[in-house]
C-alpha cells in the first residue's frame, strides 16, 4: 500500500522526510496491506508540538487501518507524549528515522513485547551521513543536508536536545549529491542544516561554509539557482560574502536567525551577535548585492522583555531592511533555562507578536512594491507559482504548456493574496530563458 508523509517545522525536515520514506520502502512497507503514514514532527514550540498531535489523531481517524510512525525533534525529545497516543504504532528518534532496520519492526507491531519507542541518546551521534535523495516529491527546488545539531545554547532552544551535536556532511558528498539532483532535474537547491553556518568545524582542516558554497558552484556547473536555508550571521566568513557578492547563480536572498533587536535580550538568550552586529551585516551585504532580500526570525515576549527592548525588536526590521519576517511568540520549552526566567503574561506575548506580526506585513509590502512593473525570471513551481531570485512568490496568469521546475521570464504586474502577480514574456523570451 501507499507510504503518506506529513511534515512539521523547517526545511531540513522537509529533506529528511525523503529520506525517511526511501528507508520505509526500503524496509518493505509499502507492501504492507496497510497504508504507512510517517510524521515527522518539530520540537520549536509547544505549539509546533500540539500541532503534530492534533495531526496524528486527524490521520488515525481518517486512515482507521493505518500504521502511523511517529520521528523527529517532537518524538526525539519527548518520545512518552507520542507513544502514550493510542494513534501512534511507532516512535522513532531523529537518528533511527533514518535508518532501515526501525522500519522492519512495524510488522511486528501488536505482539506483547514490541518495543514501540526506538529512540537512543542522539548527544552519543557523532557523525551525519550523506543521504543521497534522488528528487524531492511535490518540490521544484530540491534540499540538500549538509549538517546536522548545534553546539550552541540559546537559553530557549530545545532543538539541540532533540537533533544533537554539530555533524557534518563532508563537501565531496554534498558536492556529488547536488550534482545527482540537478542530473535529474532540478535547477534550484538549497543547502540546509539546524546551524548551517557551523558546517566544517567537525571536519579536517575546520573548513567554513564559503568554501562549501564556492566548491559546489564550481563543481556543478549546470546548476542554475543555489540558496542557504537560516544562518548565522555572526559566522559568514569571507568566501561566503564573496560567493553572496560575485556568484549570480548564488541567489540574492538569505534568511537571518536574528531573534531580537535588544542587547540585554540577546545575552538572557544567549546569542553571540549583538543589534550593531545584525544591522552592520545586512548593510555590508547590501553593498555586495544591492538586490539582496532579507529573511529573518524575530521572537516577541521573551522573559524579562520590557516594552522599550520590545521596541528595539520592531526597529530592527527597519534598520536591517528586513523583507520577510517569521515571528515566534516565545514558547517556553520544558529543560531549557529561559523556561525557568520570570515569565511574561501570555496575553502581552501575543499583544507584541501580533504587532511584530503587523510590522512584518507592511515591510512584506513595501518589498512587493519596489517590484512593480519590474521584469525578472520564476522558477515555476506547482499550481502556477513561481519565485524570483530573491525567494519573492509569483502568481502567474497564465503558465499552460510550462512546466513546473522551468524558468520563465516575467513581468510583475501587481499584488493579489499575499503575493506579486505577474505574466510569462513571450514565447522568445521563454526559450531565451531556458
Amino acid at each position: 500500500m501507499a507510504i503518506r508523509t506529513l511534515t512539521f517545522g523547517c526545511r531540513l525536515n522537509a529533506y529528511e522526510t525523503e529520506v525517511m520514506r526511501e528507508k520505509a520502502q526500503d524496509a518493505g512497507l509499502d507492501s504492507l496491506e496497510e497504508d504507512a503514514i510517517l510524521v515527522n514532527t518539530c520540537a520549536v514550540t509547544a505549539e509546533a508540538v500540539r500541532q503534530a498531535k492534533q495531526a496524528i489523531r486527524r490521520a488515525r481517524r481518517e486512515n482507521p487501518n493505518a500504521r502511523i510512525i511517529v520521528s523527529g525533534c517532537a518524538a526525539q525529545t519527548e518520545p512518552e507524549t507520542f507513544a502514550d497516543m493510542p494513534e501512534t504504532d511507532l516512535v522513532l528518534g531523529n537518528e533511527e528515522k533514518l535508518q532501515v532496520r526501525p522500519y522492519r519492526a512495524l510488522p511486528e507491531f501488536g505482539i506483547n513485547d514490541f518495543e514501540k519507542v526506538r529512540v537512543n541518546d542522539i548527544m552519543e551521534v557523532r557523525e551525519t551521513a550523506s543521504h543521497m535523495v534522488q528528487a524531492v516529491e511535490g518540490h521544484t527546488r530540491a534540499f540538500v543536508q549538509v549538517q546536522n545539531g548545534c553546539d550552541h545554547r540559546c537559553t530557549f532552544c530545545i532543538i539541540p536536545f532533540g537533533r544533537g551535536n554539530s555533524r557534518s556532511v563532508p563537501a565531496g558528498d554534498v558536492v556529488e549529491q547536488v550534482r545527482k539532483l540537478v542530473a535529474n532535474g532540478y535547477r534550484e537547491v538549497v543547502l540546509t542544516g539546524v546551524d548551517t553556518t557551523s558546517w566544517g568545524a567537525d571536519l579536517p582542516g575546520s573548513p567554513k561554509l564559503g568554501r562549501l558554497v564556492q566548491a559546489v558552484l564550481k563543481h556543478v556547473p549546470d546548476l542554475q539557482r543555489l540558496r542557504l536555508s537560516s544562518i548565522d550571521s555572526i559566522e559568514v566568513d569571507e568566501p561566503l560574502m564573496e560567493a553572496i557578492g560575485g556568484e549570480a547563480r548564488f541567489m540574492p536572498h538569505l534568511h537571518l536567525s536574528l531573534q531580537h533587536g535588544d542587547d540585554m535580550i540577546l545575552k538572557r538568550m544567549k546569542r553571540r551577535h549583538s543589534r550593531e552586529d545584525s544591522i552592520r551585516f545586512c548593510e555590508d551585504v547590501r553593498r555586495l548585492r544591492p538586490e539582496i532580500a532579507f529573511g529573518a526570525d524575530l521572537m516577541a515576549g521573551f522573559p524579562t522583555e520590557t516594552e522599550a527592548m520590545f521596541a528595539e525588536t520592531l526597529s530592527l526590521v527597519d534598520a536591517c531592511g528586513l523583507d520577510f519576517v517569521h515571528v515566534f511568540p516565545f514558547s517556553p520549552r520544558n529543560g531549557t533555562p529561559a523556561a525557568k526566567m520570570p515569565q511574561l503574561p501570555r496575553e502581552v506575548i501575543r499583544e507584541r507578536a501580533r504587532i511584530l506580526r503587523q510590522k512584518a506585513e507592511e515591510a512584506l509590502f513595501a518589498h512587493f512594491a519596489a517590484f512593480a512593473g519590474t521584469r525578472g525570471t520564476v522558477l515555476l513551481e506547482q499550481g502556477g507559482k513561481g519565485r524570483l531570485p530573491q525567494f519573492t512568490q509569483v502568481a502567474l496568469e497564465d503558465t499552460a504548456g510550462a512546466e513546473p521546475g522551468s524558468s520563465l521570464p516575467v513581468e510583475i504586474t501587481g499584488v493579489a493574496g499575499g503575493m506579486l502577480s505577474g505574466r510569462i514574456a513571450a514565447r522568445d523570451e521563454r526559450e531565451a530563458a531556458a
